[in-house]
C-alpha cells in the first residue's frame, strides 16, 4: 500500500519525542541525524489513521548523515500497560541517503494505535 500525502507539517510533540529518544542512542550517523529533527516535516502517513508516517528533512537544511540506509540500529520497545501484554510493540526510525525518512510504530495485536506511546513506556535496544 502506497503512502498518503499530507500537507507538510512540522512533527508534532509525540513524533519528536520519540524521535528524540531513540537517536540519543550511540550508533553510527546518530549524531547527524539528531541535527536533523527540526528541520523534519511529515510528508505521508502510511496508511489512513495510522500513527507510522514518512519524514523528510526541509529540502537543503542540513547535510546528510553517514547512517546507512534502513532501520537505525536502535529499536524502541514499547512496553505495554498494567493488566495487558507485557510488549505492545516496536518503533522503528527509517533513514534513506542519510535523512530520516520514517517513524514505524510496528504494532503487536488487532487494534491499529491512534496516537504513538509514551517514552516512558520506551525502551532502546541497540542491534
Amino acid at each position: 500500500m502506497a503512502p498518503i500525502p499530507v500537507t507538510p507539517r512540522k512533527l508534532n510533540g509525540d513524533e519528536r519525542a520519540v524521535l528524540e529518544m531513540v537517536l540519543a542512542a550511540r550508533f553510527p550517523g546518530a549524531e547527524g541525524l539528531r541535527a536533523q529533527l527540526d528541520a523534519c516535516e511529515v510528508v505521508a502517513q502510511w496508511a489512513e489513521g495510522s500513527v507510522s508516517v514518512d519524514i523528510e528533512p526541509t529540502p537543503a537544511a542540513v547535510p546528510a548523515a553517514d547512517a546507512a540506509n534502513g532501520p537505525v540500529p536502535a529499536v524502541g520497545v514499547v512496553q505495554g500497560l498494567p493488566g495487558g501484554d507485557p510488549l505492545e510493540g516496536e518503533i522503528l526510525v527509517w533513514v534513506a541517503g542519510g535523512y530520516l525518512s520514517g517513524i514505524e510504530y510496528a504494532w503487536y495485536g488487532d487494534d491499529m494505535p491512534t496516537h504513538l506511546p509514551s517514552t516512558d513506556r520506551i525502551t532502546i535496544e541497540l542491534e
